[in-house]
């Protein structure tokens, strides 16, 4: 061995197997978010449907605000349901 060189170790650090994370929330946080994100969709989609109607003169433009501030409405509680089930949940640690 040169007096140059530096003798290679072979040394792997122990590495911990990851833990499985239970969900925070207080009913199960994905299926909360898979509703609020097709819930959310469906009522983006009424809306543009509504729109073009009304642009297209086959509703009035009554139906269409009415449609698209219930589709707000609807979509914005669906949103902030999904935020309060991630803060009324279990804590992190699994302690309550």
């Amino acid at each position: 061995m040169d007096q140059g060189t530096i003798p290679s170790l072979n040394f792997q650090p122990p590495i911990a197997a990851p833990q499985k994370r239970k969900p925070r929330g207080f009913l199960n946080p994905g299926k909360v978010r898979a509703f609020a994100f097709w819930v959310i969709t469906v009522c983006i989609v009424v809306s543009i449907v509504a729109s073009v109607l009304a642009i297209w003169d086959f509703s009035k433009s009554d139906a269409l605000w009415r449609t698209i501030a219930t589709c707000v409405v609807v979509a914005g509680g669906c949103g902030l349901f999904a935020i309060v089930n991630l803060s009324f949940g279990a804590p992190q640690d699994g302690s309550a």
